[in-house]
């Protein structure tokens, strides 16, 4: 339950940005920023650059997560590790054009 009540609410939310690790950012409640988080995952990550603060409320699009597993991890275990397959999309998309040739 108390997932979907924290789902209902809205989530100010800090941003950080992977500097080992591109395409991987890291969500975590701004009011306890980086306390939450696993110290084997911050070594894994490495420097981390902030790279916004966010509102997040369930109706907020964001471009490469749904908003909806990004709150219940969130209050489920104080942090969301988004990382983006754009890197394996792009090189199938290039691989599919190669075979045309």
């Amino acid at each position: 339950m108390k997932s979907e009540q924290r789902i209902a609410m809205t989530v100010l939310c800090k941003i950080y940005r992977s500097a080992n690790k591109s395409d991987c950012y890291l969500y975590v409640p701004f009011e306890k920023d980086l306390e939450g988080v696993p110290e084997a995952l911050l070594k894994q990550l490495g420097k981390l650059e902030s790279a916004m603060t966010l509102k997040l409320t369930p109706e907020r699009k964001l471009a490469q997560a749904d908003i909806k597993e990004v709150l219940s991890q969130l209050d489920q275990q104080g942090y969301y590790l988004q990382v983006a397959s754009t890197t394996d999309e792009y090189m199938q998309i290039v691989r599919a054009r190669n075979e045309k040739l």
